[in-house]
């Protein structure tokens, strides 16, 4: 069971569920994997609607690690992630909401 008070969200892979979180760590490697000077962007993009499967792709895997997958983003690549595309994106700006309530 996912606790959204720690930021925790479900994540279908396959029919088995995982859990992903945002922590710090994973945010470090979302910049990273994004080659972002900061996460700001990436969340304008998810509120106007505006991202790309690279970044929905991105932001679950680095909420997948923060979680305690041992997974790589092509492992992604070929699993049914729950409720499709339109479910991982919905999943991403999930995560990113969580990881950010509050801030401002």
């Amino acid at each position: 069971m996912v606790n959204p008070h720690r930021g925790e969200v479900e994540l279908l892979l396959d029919g088995q569920r995982h859990v992903a979180r945002l922590t710090l760590g994973a945010l470090s490697e979302l910049e990273h994997e994004l080659g972002a000077d900061s996460l700001i962007a990436l969340i304008g993009r998810f509120e106007a609607g505006q991202f790309s499967g690279r970044d929905v792709l991105a932001v679950l895997v680095a909420g997948l690690r923060g979680g305690g997958w041992q997974g790589r983003a092509g492992d992604l690549l070929t699993v049914d992630i729950g409720d499709g595309a339109a479910g991982a994106a919905r999943k991403a700006a999930e995560l990113l909401a969580l990881a950010f309530r509050g801030a401002a």
